[in-house]
């Protein structure tokens, strides 16, 4: 191949990895034209990352390597994380996913990291922080004699910044929060997200202790401790605590648990700092101010006639190594910090994906003993080469800045060019992108069903699974549509049992059997394993226990579950979604119903200028939210001042009717008239395109955005399609469009 001629390679993209593509990747102007194709935006990233070569090289020719780089990627083999595909060879050249800042106790260092925050959020990362170096709330403040307003209300701070930068509208903010169990306000910290409203742009975890564990086992009392000057403010009882955790767990999902011990056991540069926190998913510990470079391999490729193809895997390997370390290379840090740091210990987190597919196309169910068995043998043998592969880069261009004082060096290792080497990460939409299973997930459902425009209904299909069926003889829409209304096939006694056997679905799967799958990756990665933990809707609190419990035995860094419903439950409860319930063959179903109109509403006119004049757009809402919407023109009659009405009209009857404002603002944004008015970020291209200005304007300026995106997502429906969203390590990923709560 050659690659000036990139669609030499014929790209095999599905649909919704090219729908994913043209919404978050490709390049475009500022009209918001598409400017290149998905194999120009390889193209792009290979002659971007192999450049980096002729900086240890001058004269190294890397038309090669970029080839192969080009190759790996087209042929969905391997995918680098979203930030390279996104803006290598591009000026905003920030290519990190993940970052870790410190927060120390003094308002000078807590608004700088919200200043290095907003910065990092910008170019397209996501940010981690431990809160566990402030003091508690109502401890003392020497230098004003007032008292500290504590952890929590700092965390409103970072969340409030988050979502008022928007990363030039390619990639969410998002954060994780830590904070010590021993820290005083723990009880505090673990209920700071009851309240669903709370902190959207956060995950959160309990920063749990060695020592925290054995009270837990003893039913224990044991130490709270101010970080102010670490003296002992109290004690609580460690199973309380350990219960309240888990019962919060239970109730929404959070908070998770990160074991802090565990991950400093395994900080390759202890004598650099301690790792204090992770980034947003929980997969990759940072020491403060580093980054980390993250890509996958798509396990579904490296099986060849039923067998794990070795050898290419190998290949792979290497040659991922090699793209990662050139990643660090090339890379436009957001911080001076975060740049000395990242050389100093030049960490990549290689992992997988399409791991669920592999097992699949070898015959082998995900809830066996034999997929656990490969499970250790993969990743064994990946990060075995991975080691190698850094350290044949060490030969040639030297090893990492802090290698001396490193684990490795005090234990007698050869060089090595990165301090870490492997992470199990989400893979949300770049396995979209490679038409693959997320991460080290099972597959989420053999069939579904998705919503598009005027009520049509598509029924989506596993592709391997529609292979089988048609191979069999047994496909038809009829039970294509049946399975996506089940959601499982595991007992439909008219689809063989084998099959059934294969095609096994997160909700399928035992709790205990995720958390085995974790700890067997987890064996053999450098860093941790970002994986959800499903459970069925009738789980109990208990249950949740065992699986927390369980988890420190098997050895993972960390845990996060889900309870299938819990958060829908959640915002049921608090009366957001108005819905009548009728009984259907004893089943509970619900639609939405339009609200009443009050008699009275609270209001909001925007004037914008179209083409036609001046157009006023009234939003009103009620208690519940958005409820109609009106226009007047400045200039009386016509057909556009008739045209207007019929908008605000059809979108007061939709907000009421509970369609989102967002779906709303995507079918009006960008219908063109033949006169427009304005230019650049104030240019209106039609009335209705003025409708949808306004409408986004009002959701900024009353702090809707987040909110109204957060409740349509626990509903568990995309914000941006209206598809089924999965939880996946922390985080919300739509496979439909690439979607993506947690950037």
């Amino acid at each position: 191949m050659n690659t000036s001629d990139p669609d030499s390679l014929v790209l095999n993209l599905t649909r919704n990895a090219i729908i994913v593509l043209e919404r978050r990747y490709l390049k475009r102007d500022q009209e918001g034209k598409v400017l290149e194709t998905p194999a120009e935006l390889f193209l792009r990233v290979a002659d971007a990352i192999s450049a980096a070569d002729r900086i240890f090289d001058p004269q190294a020719d890397t038309t090669r390597l970029a080839d192969k780089f080009y190759r790996m990627m087209a042929n969905l083999e391997f995918m680098p994380n979203s930030p390279t595909l996104m803006n290598a060879g591009r000026e905003l050249g920030q290519l990190s996913a993940c970052f870790v800042l410190p927060i120390g106790d003094s308002m000078e260092e807590i608004f700088d990291a919200v200043k290095y925050t907003a910065l990092i959020h910008k170019s397209g990362g996501g940010t981690g922080f431990s809160f566990s170096r402030l003091r508690p709330a109502n401890d003392v403040v020497l230098s004003t004699t007032g008292i500290s307003s504590g952890p929590i209300s700092f965390m409103r701070v970072f969340d409030i910044a988050t979502e008022t930068i928007k990363q030039g509208g390619t990639r969410r903010g998002a954060n994780m929060g830590i904070l010590r169990v021993d820290h005083p306000d723990i009880m505090d910290f673990i209920m700071c997200k009851a309240d669903t409203n709370q902190l959207n742009n956060f995950n959160i975890s309990v920063g749990v202790t060695e020592n925290f564990m054995s009270a837990v086992e003893n039913d224990e009392n044991y130490d709270l401790i101010n970080p102010r000057n670490n003296e002992v403010t109290g004690t609580l009882n460690a199973r309380k605590v350990f219960n309240r955790i888990v019962a919060q767990a239970w109730e929404n999902g959070e908070p998770g648990i990160v074991f802090l011990d565990r991950l400093n056991r395994d900080n390759p540069t202890p004598h650099i700092g301690m790792v204090e926190s992770t980034n947003p998913c929980g997969e990759q510990p940072l020491l403060p101010y580093e980054s980390c470079n993250l890509g996958s391999i798509n396990l579904a490729k490296m099986v060849d006639d039923g067998q794990v193809a070795w050898e290419r895997l190998k290949e792979i390997v290497h040659l991922a190594v090699h793209f990662l370390d050139n990643v660090v290379e090339v890379n436009k840090y957001p911080l001076p910090q975060i740049s000395e740091m990242t050389f100093g210990n030049r960490k990549i987190g290689l992992g997988v994906m399409g791991w669920a597919d592999m097992l699949i196309l070898l015959g082998i169910s995900y809830d066996s003993e034999e997929a656990l068995e490969l499970a250790k043998k993969i990743m064994r043998f990946i990060n075995e080469q991975g080691h190698q592969a850094s350290l044949d880069l060490a030969k040639a261009r030297g090893p990492f800045l802090n290698f001396i004082g490193s684990v490795y060096e005090r234990r007698g290792d050869p060089p090595i060019r990165n301090a870490t080497v492997t992470t199990i990460a989400p893979t949300g939409t770049i396995s979209i992108i490679a038409n693959t299973s997320s991460g080290i997930e099972p597959i989420f459902a053999v069939s579904y069903v998705r919503q598009v425009m005027d009520d049509d209904i598509l029924v989506e299909v596993h592709p391997y699974f529609e292979q089988v069926a048609r191979e069999l003889g047994f496909f038809s829409p009829e039970l294509m549509k049946r399975i996506a209304e089940q959601g499982s096939i595991r007992d439909l006694e008219d689809i063989p049992a084998d099959v059934r056997r294969l095609f096994i679905t997160a909700h399928d799967i035992s709790p205990e059997i995720h958390l085995h799958m974790q700890a067997a990756f987890q064996h053999y990665t450098d860093n941790a394993v970002s994986k959800t933990v499903n459970f069925p809707r009738n789980a109990t609190i208990e249950d949740v226990a065992t699986v927390f419990e369980l988890a420190y035995r098997l050895g993972c860094k960390g845990v996060t579950i889900y309870r299938d419903g819990s958060r829908e439950r959640q915002v049921l409860s608090t009366g957001k979604t108005q819905e009548k319930t009728s009984r259907t063959r004893g089943e509970e179903t619900k639609r939405a119903v339009k609200r009443e109109r009050p008699k009275v509403l609270k209001g909001w006119t925007y004037q914008m200028q179209t083409g036609c004049g001046p157009l006023y757009v009234t939003v009103n809402q009620d208690n519940t939210g958005l409820f109609e919407l009106f226009t007047t023109m400045g200039k009386a009659g016509g057909c556009a001042a008739s045209q207007s009405e019929a908008i605000g009209r059809m979108v007061s009857l939709a907000w009421r009717s509970g369609v989102q404002a967002r779906q709303v603002i995507k079918q009006l944004q960008g219908i063109s008239c033949h006169s427009p008015s304005g230019f650049g970020e104030n240019k209106i291209l039609s009335c209705a395109d003025a409708v949808a200005k306004a409408i986004q304007s009002h959701l900024s300026a009353n702090g809707y955005g987040v909110i109204a995106e957060k409740m349509f997502l626990l509903k568990g429906a995309c914000p941006d399609c209206g598809g089924i969203v999965e939880h996946e390590g922390g985080c919300i990923v739509c496979r439909i469009c690439g979607y993506s709560e947690c950037a």
